[in-house]
């Protein structure tokens, strides 16, 4: 069975309005997180809309020099989201919460870099193409999952992908998200 993914970057800052549940190592993704509608003209039995948000604050002051604080995100939008009910099963479902594991992945591998910034004049450039590379590298990363795995129909490289997953996360367990 085919599945596309649809990945949709969205940050922060541009849109508060959307629907979005923060990643949570105790929150699994259930069938009825999914509230899009599905497109039946998609080879795909799951869709699943994850993205990073960023945002970001600068302080320069004479006496401490230039500092900021970050805030990122890892989430999973509902409206965005679909699966076609009459060919979706729990083995479809565990690949499209990896989706939105290795979105979380992503986001710890952002605030590490981000924990490693010194801050110099040009600040906001650098903070900037991190953001960048964040979302390319979670892009990349989502295309190569689906493709190796076949959409998960490769059973055997869905599970090296888990653990694969798993072991990352537990690596950059500092930099999880936090309820």
């Amino acid at each position: 069975m085919y599945k596309l993914f649809f990945l949709c970057l969205i940050t922060l800052f541009l849109n508060k309005d959307i629907a979005e549940i923060n990643w949570n190592e105790q929150h699994r993704l259930v069938w009825s997180d999914f509230k899009g509608q599905p497109d039946h003209s998609s080879d795909a039995a799951a869709v699943t809309a994850s993205g990073i948000s960023f945002s970001y604050s600068i302080r320069k002051s004479n006496i401490s020099g230039i500092s900021f604080t970050a805030e990122v995100g890892a989430h999973f939008y509902p409206e965005h989201s679909w699966f076609k009910e009459d060919i979706v099963d729990s083995h479809i479902l565990a690949h499209e919460q990896l989706h939105f594991d290795i979105t979380e992945l992503n986001v710890r591998k952002f605030r590490k870099r981000l924990s490693e910034i010194v801050p110099g004049e040009d600040l906001t450039t650098v903070l900037q193409r991190e953001q960048i590379r964040a979302n390319k590298e979670l892009s990349e990363m989502q295309n190569k999952y689906d493709f190796e795995s076949d959409y998960s129909i490769n059973g055997d490289i869905q599970n090296e992908w888990v653990h694969f997953v798993k072991s990352e996360l537990e690596l950059l367990h500092e930099f999880r998200s936090k309820s």
